[in-house]
């Protein structure tokens, strides 16, 4: 085609718009090489989508979450080689030698590499966390000193907005422990402090009728897996004996059960006549001190 053109300008004594047309070509070159860097792009994002819906589909329960997240992030790193290769691509149809840049890039990627050592471990950690299946969208897990619900999940980062709904990002090389307190079940631990003078098993009575009401409860029902579970006496304090109790949960209503439950003891209580001590001080009057 360029040959073509070229002896039509012979022809026509135009040879000097011979420096557009390669202008022209170029910039039509690099025009297709970035559509279909865009075409298979959209393709590999709608591939990867679906492959998620389906799945989706077919999972259970917590599953589907690790499906998401694990969609999310191949869709980012299909994303950056793309742009990569695209990059280096449209380099190249400028007629600019990529080679020299890859080589530049690989003696600056090592110096760079001991500078960014912190960098490197956050990617290295986030792929370890995917693949072990550590952390998904959704849960609600304590890592790196923060609390509350992860939002997003990165090679590189983690996104956290606690109760507050403040939003932290924890780095993946900053993380070392990860407790993740969303999966299966969890059990909401309950303590209770009674007078010295109750009936202890009159007391666990009542927790457990309390207990069995809530389980009754269409508002709570879903959300317990199994009956309270008294340990017994946890510890003798100065003025009060301190029970433990904790019921199986669905995990993440650790919180809610246990703040109904103890609204519920408290009404029960003064039903009974339960005592729940609490300490008390007594200021005695100073005598006056006489001239």
């Amino acid at each position: 085609m360029k040959n073509f053109i070229t002896q039509v300008l012979e022809k026509y004594d135009l040879l000097e718009l011979i420096g557009w047309i390669d202008i022209i070509f170029i910039l039509f070159e690099v025009s297709i090489i970035i559509f279909s860097s865009w075409l298979i792009s959209r393709i590999l994002r709608r591939v990867i989508t679906s492959v998620e819906s389906r799945l989706a589909d077919r999972a259970i329960g917590d599953d589907i979450k690790r499906i998401q997240t694990l969609s999310r992030v191949l869709r980012y790193i299909a994303t950056v080689i793309i742009v990569m290769i695209t990059l280096m691509t449209v380099l190249a149809g400028f007629g600019v030698s990529v080679a020299p840049f890859l080589a530049t890039a690989g003696v600056a990627g090592i110096a760079v590499g001991f500078g960014a050592q912190s960098l490197v471990k956050d990617y290295f950690t986030g792929f370890v966390m995917l693949i072990e299946d550590q952390i998904r969208q959704g849960d609600i897990v304590d890592i790196a000193g923060k609390t509350g619900t992860v939002e997003e999940v990165t090679l590189r980062y983690i996104r956290l907005r606690d109760y507050e709904g403040v939003v932290h990002f924890v780095p993946n090389s900053a993380i070392s422990v990860v407790t993740n307190r969303t999966r299966s079940f969890a059990y909401s631990v309950i303590d209770i402090n009674v007078s010295y003078d109750e009936n202890i098993g009159r007391v666990n009575e009542v927790l457990q009728q309390i207990a069995q009401e809530m389980r009754a409860d269409p508002v709570y029902s879903a959300m317990i897996l199994d009956d309270l579970e008294i340990a017994g006496i946890e510890k003798f304090a100065d003025s009060s004996i301190t029970l433990r109790s904790r019921i199986k949960v669905v995990a993440m209503y650790q919180g809610p059960i246990r703040r109904e439950f103890q609204g519920r003891v408290k009404v029960a209580f003064e039903r009974e006549n339960i005592s729940i001590p609490y300490p008390h001080l007594v200021i005695a009057d100073m005598p006056s001190r006489s001239s």
